[in-house]
């Protein structure tokens, strides 16, 4: 009886532990837990290069705070590309209403890349220009064609739209790309892939099912993905990882 008392209370502490971060986002603002989503903002942000004055390719990764509740926890992040001389941006996304209304999750869509998630403010998570950015493009056309996950969604631990930003990330090492602790769903490998590399490019990382592993990189630093939820420590960065609040400490520039 002693031991199941000590279970449960064990239990008690780690969920508790696991949710702090996700109260501490909705209760600071990090996230906005209200609104409609019919009358949120989408416009954008003002972040993105202008096509007719930056006339070179560019590529770039963006994220904001998921909508509702789901933004004291996770990001929604997408991927978008200009070839050079192109009038305007491509993006590349995953989202569950898509699918959950009978169509595929992954859509392509074409305008401003740095429109507001339903209301959130998106960030820059990586920026490529010039050649690099060019050649990148076509490795990005080819994940994307490749992604295992086109006609299957889940909110947790995914497949989602951080699994898809990952899995072209780990196709694009070029990219660089650390993703915050918040995009939930970007350690879900498949129900049958355990190990990858990690989505910066820069190192390793096992998981079981989204909900269980351990990331080792040059960029991402350690990180314990526990039930979907990432803490971690960036030694090289000066910054820890936390679920629901994200990176404290010295931010990378993209």
């Amino acid at each position: 009886m002693f031991r199941v008392f000590l279970s449960v209370r064990r239990l008690t502490l780690l969920i508790l532990v696991l949710l702090a971060g996700p109260v501490v986002a909705a209760a600071g603002g990090l996230a906005r837990v209200d609104g409609d989503w019919r009358t949120a903002s989408r416009e954008s942000a003002g972040i993105a290069p202008d096509p007719a004055v930056v006339t070179g390719p560019v590529v770039q990764v963006y994220g904001a705070r998921a909508f509702s509740w789901r933004g004291a926890f996770a990001v929604h992040s997408w991927i978008a590309v200009k070839r050079a001389g192109a009038p305007t941006f491509k993006t590349y996304q995953v989202t569950g209403w898509r699918y959950w209304h009978g169509g595929s999750p992954l859509s392509v869509s074409e305008g401003p890349p740095d429109r507001k998630w339903f209301g959130a403010s998106p960030e820059i998570y990586a920026d490529l220009r010039g050649p690099e950015a060019e050649s990148a493009i076509d490795k990005i056309e080819a994940a994307v064609a490749a992604y295992p996950f086109k006609d299957s969604y889940r909110t947790w631990p995914g497949p989602n739209s951080n699994t898809f930003t990952a899995a072209i990330a780990r196709a694009v090492p070029e990219l660089g790309l650390d993703l915050p602790p918040t995009a939930i769903g970007k350690d879900y490998l498949g129900a049958t892939a355990f190990a990858a590399r990690a989505p910066s490019g820069t190192g390793f990382q096992v998981s079981i099912l989204g909900v269980l592993g351990l990331t080792v990189g040059l960029k991402e630093g350690l990180e314990i993905n526990l039930l979907g939820l990432s803490f971690g420590l960036d030694p090289l960065g000066l910054a820890v990882k936390l679920p629901g609040i994200g990176r404290l400490g010295m931010e990378r520039a993209p």
